[in-house]
């Protein structure tokens, strides 16, 4: 699920970019999913349709994406990957930086790893080889990424 940080000073079409990028990247999406139409990204977001437009266009410079005009825009086939190693390191970064803010708000291991859990599940992205319907998705509660 892509999600903007209202608070961040990243623009909201950067922020977009960069969340894209890593699922394309982490093989959360892959070649061939379809990203949804710009003007309906850009309302789930609360957005204007040029920050989506403007995010897909460097996503599209960038070879991530292609859009196939009337047939949407999808993830590009040529579209880079992390390797395996990058893959982890990405994700030990990230567990090392849960771990600091967990203990600080006085979590212990059972209440933070019940937390990712819950925000694993509740990601409303696709999973890997999954069906490519996030759970947000089917339910509506946020912005899914459907495969075409």
């Amino acid at each position: 699920m892509i999600e903007l940080d209202p608070r961040s000073t990243v623009p909201p079409y950067d922020q977009v970019r960069t969340q894209i990028t890593e699922m394309v990247e982490a093989r959360v999406l892959a070649p061939g999913h379809r990203l949804p139409p710009i003007r309906q990204l850009a309302g789930d977001l609360g957005v204007s349709a040029s920050t989506i437009a403007r995010a897909y266009r460097e996503l599209e410079q960038d070879g991530l994406i292609e859009t196939k005009g009337r047939h949407g825009t999808v993830v590009a086939e040529s579209a880079p990957r992390l390797d395996e190693s990058a893959r982890r390191r990405r994700l030990v970064e990230a567990a090392a930086v849960y771990v600091r803010t967990a203990r600080h708000a006085g979590a212990d291991l059972d209440g933070a790893l019940a937390e990712v859990r819950a925000a694993f599940v509740g990601s409303g992205v696709p999973e890997p080889g999954g069906s490519g319907e996030s759970r947000g998705a089917r339910q509506g509660t946020g912005v899914g990424l459907r495969d075409t």
